[in-house]
């Protein structure tokens, strides 16, 4: 075998996240759209992924947008609607995995203030060895220093570790420091691609 380690995103590849979720019921999709677009909803999520006080968003979004600024913070006091559970099949692979003795790992573009909610929504989050928390260190994927960090962090060799994230900018990245990378697209193809290289798994 010529993989020491496997690293996961949690986000959509060990548990679900879906940010319209807290506002199901309450405002109509179309409406959630219009908001999320008008306050540049991917921008302000990936500033608090690298370390941005959510308070710091808010007086931008009250400064900015204030008629939308309930409803970004229902999004925040909400937050953990947005996480329906584990991604099918995933929990299966890191129990397979850490059993056959492979270190397993969580590389997370994640808030530090709403991390506390994702083991709750896939308690397999526990059983990995360590998990580097964007938010926690201020640096977030793409950035290629949190792919170094998490190399020097947990003594990784990076071409005897294998690298999943659902964002293609993110697998290049890990790519381009020398991680094994790959696309996740579901858990079956990813056990497929692990079994490739050599892991002991069950075939999918």
């Amino acid at each position: 075998m010529t993989v020491d380690a496997v690293v996961f995103d949690l986000g959509n590849v060990l548990v679900r996240w879906d940010p319209y979720l807290p506002f199901v019921g309450r405002m109509d999709r179309a409406e959630v759209e219009a908001m999320f677009d008008e306050i540049d909803f991917p921008t302000l999520n990936h500033g608090l992924d690298a370390g941005r006080p959510w308070s710091q968003a808010h007086a931008e979004v009250l400064r900015r947008y204030p008629h939308r600024a309930d409803a970004f913070d229902f999004y925040r006091e909400h937050f953990a609607d947005a996480l329906p559970g584990p991604v099918d099949g995933s929990a299966a692979l890191v129990q397979e995995l850490v059993a056959a003795g492979i270190r397993v790992l969580g590389l997370t573009n994640w808030s530090a203030e709403t991390f506390h909610h994702a083991e709750p929504a896939a308690p397999v989050i526990r059983l990995l060895d360590g998990v580097l928390v964007s938010g926690e260190v201020g640096i977030a994927k793409p950035d290629p220093r949190i792919f170094r960090l998490l190399a020097s962090r947990y003594e990784l060799d990076p071409g005897r570790t294998v690298f999943t994230d659902d964002s293609a900018p993110n697998v290049a990245a890990a790519a381009a420091e020398g991680f094994d990378a790959v696309l996740f697209t579901g858990a079956d193809d990813l056990r497929t691609d692990l079994v490739r290289r050599g892991l002991p798994l069950a075939a999918a």
